[in-house]
């Protein structure tokens, strides 16, 4: 798998004369691999496939989060604990008289970028782009299979953390609480920052936790997401604590449920992804919420949490079958709190089901 995804990259990079390429990125690395150690750079030789090299600082698979590296790939570790790996690889480069080389700018400093041209003058470096990213857009099975584990473990962490007592306890130790029970379940980690958000602070996009205490009445906002074996989930759930939904909630819940079941609902193998977004924006702006919306209502995740595409007002470009995205609306009422829900899905023809829902923990608004 691994080396049929460098064939894919060598065919780009040899259509654009270049000899070899450095990819610097680790979730790059990580999908040309199998693996993302700390401090590594893959060298591509575009002609001969037996010269592709990982350099590293440490030999990979010390920690199980950094994947295991396809064995038919050569490795070099660095000679010094500062070594930079993609220089080593551009010196590498101009011993093998491999020229050009393509590199990629967008991850690149300025001042990493002059030290592999110092490295290896009279190589010219050109850039090689998103053309890694392009290939990880559309996810194969595999890669979809890992998706749905991690959104099962996802969705057992957050269904136990519902069936406990919540009032009184504080947002932090909810988050914290959250972390733990994706470990717990086989999860390589979490794949951000777990976002627990209550009373006023419910709602809030990318909210951090603080040392407020569930109360009765309370909207409560859970945001988290589990990786497993690279590959990252995000859910999104709502809840009121310990009563009653008040009339205010259930209105305001029923609108961003409505508006998230339009944006899934959109997502169809050529569909302009700013059609998706409208499809989901124009529910809450038709009921009057226009101030502090999210400036995107989704986006792709795969072996990082926010990838290609963009579901926003102005973005370009359309959904493929076998895109994992995002669908995650949310209204804020400064002062009172407010409702975000969010999935992962993968995109399908109709002729397959349509989307494919990953994150399946009830989008009912329950009293917990």
């Amino acid at each position: 798998m691994y080396q049929a995804r460098r064939q894919r990259l060598r065919e780009r990079c040899a259509a654009a004369g270049d000899a070899a390429a450095v990819v610097s990125r680790p979730a790059n690395i990580r999908y040309l691999t199998g693996t993302a150690p700390e401090r590594a750079a893959l060298l591509l030789g575009v002609h001969d496939p037996a010269a592709d090299v990982l350099l590293c600082a440490v030999a990979p698979g010390a920690r199980p989060e950094e994947g295991r590296p396809d064995e038919a790939l050569r490795l070099q570790l660095l000679d010094g604990p500062g070594a930079d790996p993609a220089v080593a690889a551009a010196t590498l480069a101009l011993r093998q008289d491999r020229r050009p080389v393509a590199v990629e700018e967008h991850d690149l400093t300025v001042a990493r970028h002059r030290a592999m041209a110092s490295a290896a003058p009279g190589i010219a470096l050109t850039d090689l782009g998103g053309a890694v990213e392009q290939l990880r857009y559309v996810k194969d099975e595999e890669e979809i299979s890992c998706l749905r584990i991690a959104a099962e473990i996802t969705d057992q962490a957050l269904g136990e953390l519902l069936e406990s007592i919540l009032v009184g306890r504080t947002e932090r130790h909810l988050a914290l609480e959250l972390e733990r029970r994706l470990i717990d379940h086989g999860a390589d980690g979490p794949a951000f920052a777990s976002s627990v958000g209550t009373g006023p602070n419910a709602g809030l996009a990318r909210h951090q936790p603080t040392d407020r205490r569930v109360e009765e009445g309370d909207f409560l906002t859970v945001s988290l997401g589990a990786v497993y074996r690279g590959y990252r989930c995000a859910i999104g759930r709502t809840f009121v604590i310990g009563t009653t939904p008040a009339d205010w909630q259930v209105e305001l819940y029923d609108l961003v449920f409505a508006a998230q079941r339009a944006g899934r609902e959109a997502l169809t193998p050529g569909a302009a992804c700013r059609d998706v977004d409208r499809a989901a924006r124009q529910v809450l702006t038709g009921a009057g919420y226009t101030e502090g919306l999210a400036p995107v209502t989704g986006h792709g995740v795969g072996l990082e949490n926010v990838e290609d595409p963009q579901i926003a007002p102005a973005a370009m470009g359309k959904l493929d079958a076998r895109v994992p995205v995002t669908v995650e609306p949310g209204v804020h009422l400064p002062g009172r709190g407010g409702v975000r829900i969010d999935d992962t899905l993968v995109v399908r023809p109709e002729a397959d089901g349509g989307p494919e829902l990953l994150t399946i923990t009830t989008k009912e608004l329950l009293a917990l």
